[in-house]
């Protein structure tokens, strides 16, 4: 049993996390009743890459259920909840993550989780679909070093991987890259653009837990407070949504015109970062870009302002730049780093630029990563029985699996919904009829 975490002790703690996430999520409980008795992944090998939190704890669970064996990986840093990578280890998984990683410790998770052989890749970000995809091509950079160094010379054979699965934007946008320039070599399922993934997770879990973690960080008061969110796609939308919500007056930036209309369209204030730098309290960025936030745009900042950013990697906010301007940097209170700016000026930036949500409190509420992870599940048993038919390209979540989660989330709830009738199904399907 190989493993590789911060303190095994730890275990009992998890298991009471992975409990209380469990209970809030009704519907993968349902898919897990299933796979114990049909057993659809039997003898499947699950090389993992995600947040190793409670709710995915409850994912793995489920895929364990229907026979997989699963390596385990943090796809942040910073992500990592200690106590339940422990409790994991205890049930059989190989997992290699805890909260704190430097960029060799991410690396060399990676590396062992590659080392497993996996023949279905689970991703957050894509960095493990993306290395595996360089060792086989042959591309030298320093992360793939790192994971090289673990393998030890074994040979990567991605020929016999199924497929995989993405989970977030940003490893979309990646995944996509990868298919446009003809270097994809499985098909990937992109999970993200399930309706019963972006309109939730997305919106209501972003939104909710990106200003959890700010306030847990700062405790500062959101009502009265000028917040600016870049980027208005869902997860901006949810952000700035909660925000108001608090009490906050919201300023969205974007680059997209569209985006742009409907956040004006829904009561924003919507300008330029270089207008907006100068009037906010709060910087929220949430646009899978880099450099967003940048040194002309931090020079403009009052004394004070706060930056954090909601996407999936610390390169929104500009770090370097920040600390190009900075004299001096200490770290005041958990995850808020103090930079003092060559006029004296104060920025505090959280969680190092990472997810905030998940770096300074414990990411999405399960009832919405319940959604999420069972697309997950069900979208790998997909691809075992859709093995060898899919061409290496990017795939959305098939339409009824999408339908079933959000009907058994209903269910689960309590909630009844109308049925078409027989006419109206064929007034749908007909062309003929007119006014």
């Amino acid at each position: 049993m190989e493993y590789k975490i911060k303190d095994p002790s730890l275990a009992k703690k998890g298991r009471l996390q992975i409990e209380w996430a469990e209970r809030h999520m009704p519907v993968l409980l349902m898919i897990r009743k299933r796979f114990e008795k049909e057993k659809p992944l039997k003898g499947l090998i699950i090389g993992a890459c995600l947040h190793v939190t409670k709710e995915t704890a409850a994912l793995v669970r489920t895929l364990m259920a229907g026979g997989a064996e699963v390596a385990l990986c943090a796809c942040n840093p910073l992500s990592t909840q200690d106590e339940v990578a422990a409790a994991l280890v205890e049930e059989g998984v190989h997992v290699f993550a805890w909260k704190g990683m430097s960029t060799k410790d991410y690396y060399e998770g990676i590396g062992h989780v590659i080392s497993y052989e996996p023949m279905v890749t689970m991703d957050d970000g894509a960095d493990l679909a993306v290395t595996l995809h360089k060792i086989a091509v042959g591309a030298k950079d320093k992360d793939t070093e790192i994971a090289l160094e673990v393998l030890g010379g074994r040979e990567v054979t991605i020929s016999r991987i199924i497929g995989g699965t993405e989970e977030t934007t940003t490893g979309v946008i990646r995944i996509k890259a990868m298919e446009r320039e003809g270097v994809l070599k499985y098909p990937i399922i992109a999970v993200n653009n399930a309706y019963t993934k972006y309109l939730f997770d997305n919106r209501y879990g972003t939104g909710q837990s990106t200003l959890d973690g700010i306030m847990r960080a700062t405790n500062v008061l959101l009502a009265g407070k000028v917040v600016v969110v870049a980027g208005y796609g869902w997860c901006g939308r949810g952000i700035a949504m909660r925000a108001r919500g608090m009490g906050a007056r919201v300023i969205v930036t974007e680059v997209d015109p569209l985006k742009a209309l409907e956040a004006v369209m829904d009561g924003y204030e919507v300008m330029p970062m270089s207008k907006a730098a100068e009037i906010g309290d709060i910087f929220i960025t949430a646009t899978g870009d880099i450099n967003v936030i940048r040194k002309e745009h931090m020079l403009r900042m009052k004394d004070g302002a706060i930056l954090a950013n909601a996407g999936h990697f610390n390169v929104e906010i500009s770090i370097p730049d920040l600390e190009s301007i900075s004299t001096s940097k200490r770290r005041i209170r958990p995850f808020v780093d103090e930079y003092t700016l060559k006029d004296g000026r104060r920025l505090y930036l959280l969680a190092e630029g990472r997810l905030v949500n998940l770096a300074a409190a414990e990411g999405h509420p399960s009832e919405v990563m319940d959604l999420s992870f069972s697309n997950q599940a069900l979208s790998v048993e997909f691809l075992v029985k859709n093995k060898g038919i899919l061409k290496p390209r990017v795939y959305n979540v098939p339409e009824e699996i999408d339908k079933e989660v959000a009907r058994l989330k209903l269910k689960a709830m309590g909630i009844e919904i109308d049925e078409l009738t027989d006419e109206q199904r064929k007034y749908l399907e007909s062309w003929k009829v007119g006014t």
